[in-house]
């Protein structure tokens, strides 16, 4: 691994979007502009979406890329982002943090794992939507991590 998988400049604080197409494109831009994945990621974002929404349940979704988007996958990497009004992600399912990753080889099994560890447990969804820094995010991922 090259560098860290999650760092403060890979959380985005109170973001808004008018759909999840728009909140799935940033998540990705986001590991696009650390150098995680290529361009060409955000699309295999948005057609794994199509096939079946990354909503979790307790206001989170992991957007990632399908199964043939590895081969731009540079790194792996997460990238945060907190959207407190929340964004539709359709039936009726509002996501107010967004975790986008990209695994190298099988490490997105292991960095999935990681992310349910501390997304299982409400509050701590709760304190990921009521951070006002990086760093509270950031210090959260940084015990499992």
């Amino acid at each position: 691994m090259n560098k860290q998988i999650l760092s403060k400049e890979n959380i985005l604080l109170n973001a808004s979007f008018i759909n999840k197409e728009e909140a799935i494109r940033k998540t990705g831009q986001i590991l696009v502009e650390k150098d995680y994945v290529r361009d060409h990621y955000i699309e295999k974002m948005l057609e794994r979406e199509k096939l079946t929404t990354t909503y979790m349940g307790n206001f989170v979704a992991i957007p990632h890329g399908t199964e043939d988007a590895k081969k731009n996958v540079i790194d792996s990497g997460i990238s945060i982002i907190q959207v407190p009004n929340g964004v539709d992600f359709g039936n009726g399912n509002i996501v107010k943090i967004l975790i986008g990753i990209a695994g190298k080889d099988d490490e997105h099994l292991e960095i999935l794992s990681q992310i349910a560890i501390v997304c299982s447990e409400e509050e701590n969804i709760q304190k990921l939507v009521e951070a006002t820094t990086p760093e509270q995010i950031l210090n959260m991922f940084e015990e499992v991590y």
